[in-house]
């Protein structure tokens, strides 16, 4: 008699778990925290429920919160005092971030990412120099290369501070080699890059915007941020970010680009990353305050799908919830 294979004898209690594929753990998460230069109380994001705008002087005390989940990185935004044409505060000694950065390093062990990028400093809310009336104009774009120069400085000043990793997320052509570069003459060798390698221009990223006060004040983002509709040019740019020295490759969003994340982890060794970004965290609490979806089992599947798919890393807003459950 032929031997009949019976998946169901592996999935009972006692079995199922030794038999899992994937697993999920605390140290596999990035929580993001908001730091807000303009407010000296915590203010509630509306549009992602349990997250918070917090003070400078409370930035340690929500660091300390995250650590006791479990969770053991954090990426760090920020909302300055004021904005220019340039987002010259991105880059000030005294910035919302390097300030913040300094009191986390110094009196907790948590491990720092910055964000590197313009949008929340900038005036016009774009994530670069923009051309001369770019307001009235529908083709608008941002200037590549006199960019980069910009997101060098930030990049030198949030080491400085005492970021442990720096994080590019213009999507500006030669970010990480530039940000290797400027690293490397500044003594910062060993401090390595996530680069957001794939970063698409997705109508997932609405609450983060009301978040991090970053949604541009006229035109959007598609000359810069990559097509949804594209797969192939995202392995284009994960390779021009290899060839400059990325150390951590991102995909973001996550859920709708699970595909790019397996690409990616079938072709190169790198750690990868992707961010499960607030309007992926925003609708699945929106159903669950309708009742529609029990939000811890559908979070918890959310990041499980997330690391079958080939992440290493996953920047979330549920971190904290689902660390201390694991």
């Amino acid at each position: 008699m032929e031997p009949t294979r019976r998946p169901r004898r592996l999935r009972t209690d006692g079995v199922r778990d030794l038999v899992s594929e994937t697993e999920l753990d605390a140290s596999d998460l990035i929580a993001p925290i908001f730091v807000d230069a303009t407010t000296d109380e915590r203010v509630p994001i509306r549009t992602m429920p349990g997250h918070e705008r917090v003070p400078v002087d409370d930035a340690v005390a929500r660091v300390e919160e995250i650590r006791e989940t479990g969770v053991e990185a954090i990426i760090v935004f920020g909302v300055p005092e004021s904005k220019d044409a340039k987002g010259s505060r991105a880059w000030a000694e005294d910035g919302v971030v390097q300030r913040a950065t300094r009191r986390i390093t110094a009196e907790t062990d948590a491990y720092v990412i910055t964000d590197v990028c313009l949008c929340e400093y900038t005036d016009h809310g774009h994530c670069g120099i923009i051309e001369d009336d770019a307001a009235d104009d529908p083709t608008l774009t941002v200037e590549n290369d006199p960019t980069l120069e910009l997101l060098q400085r930030i990049a030198v000043s949030q080491t400085r501070a005492g970021a442990d990793m720096v994080a590019p997320s213009s999507m500006t052509d030669g970010m990480v080699g530039a940000i290797r570069e400027a690293l490397d003459d500044e003594g910062f060798s060993d401090v390595p890059i996530m680069s957001y390698a794939a970063k698409y221009e997705s109508a997932f990223y609405g609450p983060f915007r009301d978040a991090a006060d970053g949604a541009p004040a006229f035109g959007d983002r598609r000359h810069y941020q990559m097509d949804p509709a594209n797969a192939r040019e995202a392995m284009c740019e994960v390779e021009l970010d290899v060839q400059q020295g990325a150390d951590v490759l991102m995909v973001k969003p996550a859920l709708p680009y699970l595909d790019i994340v397996r690409s990616i982890r079938a072709s190169y060794d790198h750690p990868v990353a992707a961010y499960n970004v607030s309007g992926e965290y925003a609708m699945l609490h929106a159903a669950a305050e309708k009742g529609w979806l029990d939000l811890e089992s559908v979070a918890r599947e959310s990041l499980l799908s997330i690391k079958r798919a080939g992440a290493d890393l996953i920047l979330t807003y549920f971190a904290e919830d689902i660390a201390r459950r694991l």
